[in-house]
Order: structure tokens, then sequence, then C-alpha cells
């Protein structure tokens, strides 16, 4: 066997690793979710399961084992801990009191983080972007889990089972994950990433803090104004798009009309 693949082969199995780890977590929020009705551990654990997600392609950057082996294996990692377990918590926690559209909605964050998953894979180019389309999985997972444990488990129980925002975070989150909207990338946090990037660095470390100074109650907030960003962002670009377009269609039609003058005067 050539000693070069065998050495790659050894060290991608550090960042699959962190990948498992990640489906594991997953299965232990299911497990939570379903079988104990921990509403709250079951959502620390897609939590922690964003950790190792995040880790799995530090790790892979740093031992330089980026594989197209590792994203697929990722992939499945992701559906099951961001798409599946989120579902999950949603059912039991909440949309159970709905037979037949209860199920369908709950399973609507698995079913378009499925869809979501497969059109990133087949757009990969490379290992290393600036952002993606549409809203990354984890990032609606934990946009999902954060409402359910800071703000919908703290309602009274009479006040539950009429919450209609669930709904609205539930649905748009999904929505989000298969739209083309602009989101960015996780930070590379890296002393060149950080050089160049200062204000993105200052933002997400202010994040961390706020996260953790309110033992994890902004977090919901924190990603309602990431998507709204996004929205935001994605809003303008096409707006600046259709005016550049109009105003290219504008000088198009009159150089148009100048020729036509031209021609018919004999100019």
């Amino acid at each position: 066997m050539n000693p070069a693949r065998s050495q790659l082969r050894v060290r991608s199995v550090i960042p699959s690793l962190f990948t498992v780890m990640n489906l594991f977590c997953g299965f232990i929020a299911i497990k939570a979710a379903l079988v104990d009705s921990n509403f709250v551990a079951a959502g620390w654990f897609v939590v922690l399961g964003g950790v190792f997600d995040m880790l799995d392609g530090m790790m892979a950057r740093l031992v330089h084992a980026s594989s197209e082996f590792g994203v697929e294996l990722d992939s499945l990692c992701d559906l099951v801990t961001f798409g599946v377990a989120p579902s999950a918590i949603l059912y039991k926690a909440f949309f159970f009191q709905y037979p037949g559209t209860g199920l369908l909605l709950a399973a609507l964050p698995a079913i378009t983080g499925a869809i979501r998953l497969a059109r990133f894979n087949v757009q990969l180019v490379g290992f290393d972007k600036d952002y993606f389309r549409g809203l990354p999985i984890p990032s609606a997972a934990i946009l999902i889990i954060s409402y359910i444990t800071f703000h919908y488990l703290t309602l009274p129980v009479a006040e539950r089972l009429g919450d209609t925002w669930m709904f609205v975070v539930t649905i748009g989150a999904s929505l989000l994950m298969v739209s083309t909207v602009k989101y960015d990338t996780i930070p590379k946090p890296s002393p060149r990433w950080i050089k160049s990037h200062p204000l993105k660095f200052g933002i997400y470390f202010v994040g961390i803090v706020l996260a953790a100074a309110t033992k994890g109650s902004a977090i919901f907030p924190l990603f309602v104004l990431f998507v709204l960003h996004g929205l935001v962002r994605s809003g303008y670009e096409r707006t600046a798009r259709l005016l550049r377009e109009k105003k290219t269609a504008a000088l198009l039609d009159v150089e148009e009309l100048e020729r036509e003058e031209k021609s018919t005067f004999g100019i």
C-alpha cells in the first residue's frame, strides 16, 4: 500500500470521529425527547452535536484530511442530529396534538433538511466557502430547539397548546433551508481569519459571550437576528440587481431608438 495514502486514511479517521460523535448526540437527543420527554436535555444534545459538527471541519482542515467521504458522512450525521432530532422534539413537545397534519409539520425540518443537504452536496465545489445558499441545517435546528427550550417551555402549561409561534418558527426555518437566501459560513477561528474579518469575529465573539452570560436564553434572539440579516441582505442584493438590470435595459432602449432614428433619417 502507498505510504502516503495510508497516512491520509489514518488522518481522515480523526475528523470522522468528531462527525460520528455528532451523530451520537443526535441519537441521544431523539431518545431524550421520545422516551424521557426531557426536551431541555434533548435540545442541549442537539447543540452539543453542533459543537462536534464544527470541530470535525476544523480538524479536517488542521490535518489536511478533507475528502468527499467526509462530506457525505457529515451530511448523513447532520440529517439525524439537525433534521430528525428537531422533528422528533417538535412532535413530542407540541405537534402530537394535531393528528395527521401535526406529523407533517413536525417532519418538515427533517424533509427540507434532507433536500438542503442533498442540494449542498451536488453544488459543492471545494471545501471552503464564504457563504451558503439557504439557511444551514445546524442553524435551523438550533433556532427551533432554542425556541422550544427557552421560550415555549417557559409558558404556562395551559398556553403551550395554543402557541402559534411554534408554527411560525417551524415552517419559517424549514422554508429558509430550501431557499436561495445567502448565509455566512461558520467562521474559522484562526489568526489569519480573525485578522481578515475583524468585524465578523467581534460580532460572533459578542454573541458567544451573550449566550454564556444569559445561560443560553439569548441563543434564540441571536439566531433570529442571524436569519433576518440574511433576509435583509438578500432583499437588498436582489433589489440592487433589478435596478441595475432596469438601468441597463433603459440604456439599450435609448441606443436602439437612436439607431432607428439614424436609419429613418439616413444620417
